[in-house]
């Protein structure tokens, strides 16, 4: 049984608790009510006879579900129901809630509680506002203006609700329908409801009004401001944003966040340095506010991944005393090559150096080095062997046919499949930032339209600037100088003077044939037996063998025809085993032409120094040395000189001095002028398919031409060289260790060289200097002493000089032993 009190005391009101709704006096506003102590004031104020008046108070703390006096407040608001809505059961499921149209009707503050069950009682005060002054009705004025123009910025608000504020004339009313209609905090709300000072509510009203008008303005102006600039692009980008938004609510996100906290985490274990740090996190931060369909996304993504598989930091390694590290380094060099003493000389005095500073903790630039030979000399594989001997990865970076600049600093990440440089690329396949890293080719550069290589590479071959060194697609400083830079190149005068200044130049010259045996036994027959798949000891070649595939199948500076020839014999050997099922023992010198063919390298210098006019020459080319034969001849005609076999301007000017200079002397030689009176001089340098140029051909030409003129053959067995001037001195030329094993692969067994070119005998192999003789001369005069080939006359034949009575016989001169 419901206890009651009746009658009802005439100040008493029926209490409904609001968590967070403030009702104001001549206020229409909706509330539902479905608390069981709520619904029985309700009951008690609507359906009895005498029923009390209903007032709703706020509860202090909106999530207090049984509210008692001491958590609500103490002024509320009379109300009178105009109407009343049971919710439909099957809608909400809660017959009990009911929907109510209410209307303020005055203020009132709680004097006495005289029920708590069950429902709320309570005797109260009615609030009277105080009498409205003139600064009441100006902040009226003021606040009917700003209400009406809020109420016509905000977007669907009735025409009704407008005219309402603006039909309100009493200050206290007007304060309450604009409060009633403001978006403001509940405790604020209940704040402007407990004043009684009407010009002061009104101005608080006012405040909050003219703050809601003004955040209202400008999100207007924004609003439209950004309407006007969005373009087509700005619109799929906000749209994507929406998407990323709609994904991560709806937990669909996760993946490009994942991505990103692990790219972070990459970055963290890159050891960054301090002055790289900044700007990589600025575009990390960037990243994850990009949406990750966008195009932007992906191009930064792969930057920031490139920066963090860079070696920026210099890996922990132990240190070693500078005697072990050079003897380990020189038991590499002698394990992997054969002879070259003075490459590996230098090159384990750079890397002292470079061990001495290390050691004492001073900076150590490393030094470029560049190795100039011909090609399969071991160039390439002398890199691999000193990175293997300081323990660091090695890197090759191929620059043979490389024409545009952005290969070597790469392309700026704008363009689309930008990267890096080939210098960083190779760094990162390497792994570590002091690798060796090997400039293959370098003389191959070319310049194009896209920009000179050469020009990019002279910063990372300074070791002055290559600490700061900055690639385009990067864009960051990289520190190169811990690299140890070794470039190869075939011809030295190909590479451009500035590149070719910063680098330290070690010259590779061509192996001695003996030099040639042992590589071929301790490295080339067993590389190729594995590769044929024939087990060690199979198909052995002797000494012989390898001597006669040296000499008469393979005329280079290099081994490599000497490997596929040695691949030959083996493959040869595997196709036997493969065909009989048992495999040769030994190759001997009989299955030579068998399987290799006829030699294409005979000694054919006594057949063509048989007879007058012909002379050997040396020769240096980009694939290291070689003779040349220089043929003369004189004919009936009218006194022309022909040169042919394609000579150059240098050449075909050294032959003009030696027939000048062949004149000069001709009365040494028992000529007379008219020996030279109508005849053509034809000199001839064969394989005319081959371009020839330089200098040191002019002893040879000058020989050809006292040979073909006084008819005399020179040695079959000698080699010449030298620059000739018109005062018969022979000068000094270069290449000389090239000419001199080219000479001795051929078979010569004396050559004649410039005395200022003393010094360069000390470069020749002492084994081919003990199978070869030298004469120094300075003079075409000592020349002409040593060519004569042995008991041959200085004075010509007796039918020539019938033939020729220019000529004078002179004495007999023979070859010095």
């Amino acid at each position: 049984m419901m206890q009651t009190l009746r009658p009802w005391p005439e100040d008493a009101l029926a209490i409904v608790p609001m968590r967070n709704l403030v009702l104001f006096p001549q206020a229409l506003t909706p509330v539902s009510i479905g608390r069981a102590a709520s619904l029985a004031a309700l009951q008690q104020a609507l359906h009895e006879d005498t029923p009390p008046p209903l007032g709703f108070l706020l509860q202090k703390d909106e999530q207090a579900d049984s509210p008692g006096p001491a958590d609500l407040c103490e002024v509320g608001t009379r109300v009178h129901v105009l109407r009343s809505k049971v919710v439909d059961p099957s809608a909400e499921g809660d017959a009990s809630t009911q929907h109510l149209l209410c209307l303020g009707v005055s203020r009132f503050r709680v004097r006495e509680w005289v029920l708590t069950t069950p429902f709320l009682l309570a005797r109260v005060d009615l609030l009277h506002d105080e009498p409205e002054d003139t600064l009441a009705q100006a902040a009226a004025l003021a606040l009917r203006e700003r209400a009406a123009d809020l109420l016509q910025l905000l977007p669907g608000v009735p025409a009704e609700v407008l005219h309402a504020v603006q039909s309100t004339r009493e200050p206290a009313a007007l304060g309450y329908v604009v409060a009633a209609l403001l978006d403001a905090e509940i405790a604020e709300k209940q704040s402007w409801l407990e004043m009684s000072d009407t010009a002061a509510r009104l101005e608080r009203i006012l405040k909050r009004v003219e703050h809601r008008l003004d955040v209202l303005r400008l999100s207007q102006e924004i609003g439209l401001r950004t309407r006007e600039q969005l373009q087509d692009r700005e619109r799929r980008a906000l749209l994507r944003e929406q998407m990323q938004a709609i994904r991560r609510e709806l937990g669909e996100d996760d993946s490009a966040a994942q991505e990103t906290q692990r790219l972070r985490q990459r970055l963290d274990a890159a050891n960054l340095p301090a002055s790289v740090r900044p700007e990589v996190d600025a575009e990390l931060q960037r990243l994850s506010q990009l949406p990750p369909v966008s195009s932007e996304h992906a191009l930064l993504q792969g930057w920031l991944q490139w920066v963090a598989e860079l070696p920026w930091a210099l890996p922990e390694r132990e240190a070693q005393p500078v005697s072990q590290v050079l003897s380990h380094a020189r038991l590499v060099l002698d394990a992997d090559h054969e002879g070259l003493e003075k490459i590996k000389r230098e090159l384990l005095q750079h890397l002292a150096v470079r061990q001495l500073k290390l050691q004492a903790g001073t900076p150590a630039h490393a030094p470029i080095l560049c190795l100039v030979g011909p090609p399969g000399v071991g160039k390439t594989s002398i890199g691999q062997s000193v990175a293997r001997a300081l323990d660091r990865p090695f890197g090759r970076l191929s620059l043979g046919g490389v024409h545009d600049e952005s290969e070597i600093r790469g392309h700026r990440r704008t363009y689309i499949g930008a990267l890096p440089g080939l210098v960083l690329q190779t760094l990162k396949r390497c792994g570590a930032r002091d690798a060796v890293v090997m400039l293959d080719e370098i003389d191959k550069l070319s310049a194009s339209a896209h920009g000179d290589p050469t020009a990019a590479l002279l910063e990372v071959l300074d070791p002055a600037q290559n600490n700061t060194f900055r690639d385009h697609y990067l864009g960051l400083p990289f520190d190169l100088s811990a690299v140890l830079f070794l470039a190869t190149a075939n011809v030295l005068e190909a590479i451009p003077l500035p590149l070719r200044d910063r680098m330290e130049i070690i010259e590779l010259h061509g192996y001695t044939a003996e030099e040639k045996l042992k590589i071929a036994r301790m490295h080339l027959l067993p590389r190729q037996r594995q590769a044929s798949g024939l087990a060690e000891g199979v198909a052995d070649v002797s000494d012989e063998v390898l001597a006669q595939v040296i000499e008469r199948y393979t005329r280079e500076a290099g081994v490599r025809q000497l490997e596929r020839r040695l691949g030959a014999l083996m493959r040869h050997a595997a196709w036997t085993l493969a065909q009989e099922g048992q495999a040769p023992a030994r190759i001997g010198m009989d299955d030579l032409a068998t399987i290799l063919g006829t030699p294409p390298h005979t000694r054919e210098t006594a057949m063509r120094l048989s007879m007058p006019g012909v002379v050997t020459g040396m020769a240096w080319t980009p694939a290291g040395g070689d003779i040349l034969f220089v043929e003369a001849s004189r004919v009936a005609g009218s006194n022309r000189v022909l040169l042919t076999g394609q000579l150059g301007e240098v050449m075909r000017e050294s032959a003009q001095a030696a027939l000048t200079l062949l004149k000069s002397r001709a009365s040494q030689l028992g000529l007379t002028a008219a020996a030279f009176e109508s005849v053509d001089v034809h000199v001839h340098v064969p394989a005319g398919a081959v371009p020839k140029d330089g200098p040191s051909a002019g002893l040879a030409m000058f020989l050809a031409l006292a040979s073909v003129f006084t008819g005399r053959p020179v040695a079959h067995d000698m080699a010449v060289t030298g620059e000739i001037s018109l005062r018969g001195l022979v000068l000094p030329v270069g290449g000389v260790r090239d000419k001199v094993l080219a000479a001795s692969r051929a078979g010569l067994r004396l050559v004649l060289l410039p005395v200022g070119n003393r010094a360069d005998w000390a470069e020749v192999p002492k084994s081919v200097q003990d199978h070869l003789k030298v004469r120094w001369v300075e003079s075409v005069d000592e020349a002409l002493e040593h060519a004569w080939a042995s008991g041959t006359p200085i004075g010509m034949p007796e039918d020539t000089v019938a033939k020729n009575p220019g000529a004078k016989p002179g004495p007999a001169r023979s070859l010095s032993p």
